[in-house]
């Protein structure tokens, strides 16, 4: 046991991308699933229930259905991984604070809950952004942190 906690503590940032790669295809599903099955309306009725005009809730489904969709396969395979992160940010805060706010933290669905932890951990992801097993670090290298200026 104390191997695996030696091993795991030194490849942080793996663990970290783990997170990253999982969230993405959480997304990216969710995506698929709006795009696939836009007949249901239950994407609809969930924006309608915010009362706003329906071309406003026209364009959120649409934001959200490419957001999902191509940000969560961005997030999966690390490509652009702030970006794509900055980019689910609002949607996932106005499920927590608009749409789901009246659900309540103890609800059968805890879809309050569920949309918490997602926004959490996409400023997690936002913040840290990707780690050795992704596009980003294949394409730009691994960045390095800005010369601090001269004290005179």
């Amino acid at each position: 046991m104390q191997k695996f906690i030696l091993w795991s503590e030194s490849h942080r940032e793996a663990w970290l991308d783990c997170v990253r790669i999982y969230l993405g295809l959480g997304l990216f599903a969710r995506g698929l699933l709006l795009i696939t099955n836009t007949s249901t309306g239950f994407f609809v009725d969930m924006l309608q229930r915010t009362g706003q005009s329906w071309l406003y809730t026209g364009a959120m489904l649409h934001y959200v259905m490419l957001a999902h969709f191509v940000g969560g396969a961005m997030l999966t395979i690390g490509f652009l991984t702030r970006t794509a992160a900055a980019v689910q940010i609002p949607i996932l805060a106005g499920a927590v604070f608009i749409v789901h706010r009246s659900d309540g933290l103890f609800a059968m669905g805890q879809s309050l809950e569920f949309s918490a932890l997602v926004l959490f951990l996409l400023a997690v992801i936002f913040v840290s952004g990707a780690g050795p097993l992704s596009l980003d670090r294949a394409i730009f290298g691994i960045r390095k942190a800005p010369e601090p200026l001269p004290s005179h």
